[in-house]
């Protein structure tokens, strides 16, 4: 019998099983995510036979998950991307990654602050391509729980007790203080959190940031990124992590876990300070 003649036809769960299949369709949907598109290359990253690849991308696209896109018509190649349907897959990717992180590879605990095999996948961001970041300065992307201004809500109830969340206010404004250093060292700075737009546009005029906060509230960021989250008040929260990306857009350094919110900031300028020198050095030695 096949999986969908099992289904129930009134359970959400039931039928959207029907769809993904098996836990195969869940990692492609995955790597499609964060910008693997071909087949070969999907094939490589996850070690599927190309049979059992062939057979449910052509599934996801014919329930409207995937569309296929062509790049190449002689021989004819298409990228696999994902349809807004499909997209309604990345709250159920980042929560089924949160509930592996927190009581399969972790001890069932809630935290802010990160585990080591969240370590291990974040440092392995270097080198990464981080979709829309490109421009002509570098970037310093940090990641936080949540930061809120006066009478637009507040924190969830119990929001002291979760390690790492309190801190955020500190570390934007310790941002805000050191932005004129970044960017005389070539670097913008941008904040990013899952929060509303309208709840991260109040914090960032309360707090008088000079720079933009952006929100991942759709999760298309940590999904992409696949970056630790944990869910509190029924919220999915980023961790706390930054990124410094090159003009680019690449990953070039990584700060996770950051257990000190002030303190991550002076070692990113610091971070930012080698760099620039670095590039110097290079400059004058070819110059010679």
């Amino acid at each position: 019998m096949r999986q969908e003649e099992l289904a129930d036809a009134d359970c959400g769960i039931a039928q959207a099983l029907g769809v993904m299949g098996d836990w195969w369709t869940f990692l492609i949907v995955r790597d499609i995510a964060g910008g693997t598109t071909r087949f070969d290359a999907l094939a490589r990253g996850l070690g599927v036979s190309r049979r059992a690849l062939t057979e449910r991308l052509g599934a996801l696209v014919e329930h409207g998950v995937l569309l296929r896109r062509p790049y190449s018509q002689h021989p004819p190649r298409h990228d696999y991307v994902l349809t807004p349907k499909g997209e309604g897959l990345l709250p159920v990717l980042i929560a089924l990654q949160d509930w592996g992180s927190r009581h399969v590879m972790g001890d069932g605990s809630l935290d802010a602050i990160g585990t080591a095999p969240e370590a291990h996948r974040v440092h392995a961001l270097e080198g990464h391509v981080v979709p829309g970041m490109a421009g002509e300065d570098w970037t310093v992307l940090y990641c936080f729980p949540g930061a809120f201004a006066p009478g637009s809500g507040g924190h969830p109830p119990g929001w002291g007790d979760i390690p790492g969340a309190i801190g955020c206010t500190l570390e934007s404004l310790t941002y805000a203080e050191r932005e004129p250093a970044f960017r005389a060292l070539g670097a913008r700075i941008r904040g990013v959190s899952t929060q509303r737009p309208d709840q991260l546009q109040a914090f960032a005029e309360h707090a008088r940031l000079p720079f933009p906060l952006l929100s991942d509230q759709d999760v298309r960021l940590a999904a992409a990124l696949r970056l630790p989250t944990f869910r509190v008040a029924g919220t999915d929260r980023l961790k706390r992590l930054t990124l410094l990306l090159d003009p680019a857009g690449t990953v070039r350094a990584v700060q996770f876990p950051i257990t000190d919110p002030a303190g991550s900031v002076d070692a990113m300028l610091t971070e930012m300070r080698l760099r620039t020198r670095g590039r110097a050095g290079r400059k004058v030695g070819g110059d010679e």
